[in-house]
């Protein structure tokens, strides 16, 4: 079964390790079986594959572990708190553990708790790539800039090819109005991750903030064609059009972004940022056509990731389009998909799959979101 998967015939080796099974039960079997499910990106038939395996070896703090992850993975926060817990009881040195459920405390808030959490795992695995991010992160949600970039920029060391630390690294330099160096993090992160349209959102803030309106208005055109669903995009690239003297380009990008938010209030239970539904207010006023009634209820919005600032002479559009507190819980998220040492589990923003714990010496890694991660979370911060 194993021979198997790793020459990537997956429903032979499934077939030869559920024969295994019928044979003789045994923990390495249901990993195996477990890990064939993620790399077919099936996170429901793996959980249940790992569920059948607790229940077998309720002891083993991998399964435990990877149990954990899975429901992390998926935003199953209780089961998933309740399955780490579980691992630390029986193991309480358990690094894999400990960085998940910091990761989980981060990604509520806590980031003090998730410091206390992380220097424990800083003593067993002190050159883990994730773990560096996710401290960065947690000092700039503490608002300490300087020690958030120090930290990210080990992390960039340690892993330069992870995207979402490259992620994290320009959303924390944008935050600091540093924008020569967000635009080569941003650079370097789509070039890894080109599929991204959050990326070049950040990417077109940078470029407005240098000056460089036409190349800006290509990412944003990129961003518009490869984000679907985040509204932020379309409230930015209606600033920066309306700010260069095109009312009618951002009059249609307005009207994209009242179609998408009211799209995310039917589907979901998303609240809006307050500082996003102000701008997105006083930019209808300024285009005449009046406060739309998806505005009428501000409150946070879980997507508004990104402090984006206008280059308008304009007073009205002289400040950030989105909050320092949004674009801290967008760290946390992203961070959130960086939660594991490399080999122990990666997650990807636009990829559910990921590779947990396998016994085999030779375990493959993702090319890790935030993060975040840093999509959020999310960045997502697991993690976009």
């Amino acid at each position: 079964g194993v021979c198997y998967i790793y020459l990537k015939q997956f429903s032979k080796a499934q077939d030869q390790l559920h024969n295994a099974l019928h044979l003789n039960r045994h923990d390495l079997t249901y990993i195996m079986l477990g890990k064939i499910h993620l790399l077919e990106g099936d996170l429901d038939k793996a959980i249940e594959i790992y569920k059948k395996a607790v229940e077998f070896s309720p002891e083993n703090t991998e399964l435990l572990t990877t149990l954990g992850l899975l429901y992390l993975q998926l935003g199953i926060y209780q089961k998933a708190f309740e399955h780490l817990g579980n691992a630390l009881t029986y193991d309480p040195t358990n690094y894999k553990a400990i960085l998940a459920a910091g990761s989980m405390m981060q990604t509520h808030g806590d980031f003090d708790v998730a410091l206390t959490k992380y220097r424990v795992v800083a003593c067993a695995v002190p050159e883990s790539p994730p773990l560096w991010n996710n401290i960065g992160m947690c000092f700039f949600g503490k608002k300490k800039y300087v020690a958030a970039i120090s930290c990210l920029k080990r992390a960039n060391y340690l892993a330069p090819f992870d995207w979402k630390i490259l992620y994290n690294l320009g959303l924390v330099h944008l935050t600091m109005q540093q924008y020569a160096s967000a635009f080569h993090f941003l650079s370097a992160a789509i070039n890894l991750q080109p599929k991204m349209g959050e990326l070049y959102m950040l990417l077109a803030v940078a470029l407005t903030n240098l000056e460089d309106p036409e190349n800006a208005k290509r990412a944003y055109a990129e961003a518009v064609r490869l984000d679907k669903c985040n509204p932020l995009v379309n409230l930015n690239y209606a600033v920066l059009l309306y700010n260069q003297g095109e009312r009618k380009g951002a009059l249609a990008q307005y009207q994209e972004m009242e179609r998408k938010v009211s799209l995310l209030k039917d589907s979901s239970s998303l609240e809006f940022d307050s500082e996003m539904v102000e701008m997105a207010q006083k930019l209808g006023a300024a285009l005449q056509v009046g406060e739309a009634l998806v505005w009428t209820k501000p409150v946070k919005d879980t997507k508004s990731k990104h402090r984006t600032t206008s280059t308008s002479k304009a007073a009205g559009f002289q400040q950030p389009l989105g909050s320092n507190q949004a674009l801290g819980q967008a760290m946390s998220s992203a961070a959130a998909h960086r939660k594991l040492p490399s080999g122990a589990g990666t997650s990807q923003l636009t990829k559910p799959p990921s590779l947990l714990p396998e016994p085999e010496p030779t375990a493959e890694a993702h090319p890790a979101e935030a993060s975040a991660q840093i999509r959020e979370n999310r960045s997502r911060m697991t993690p976009e």
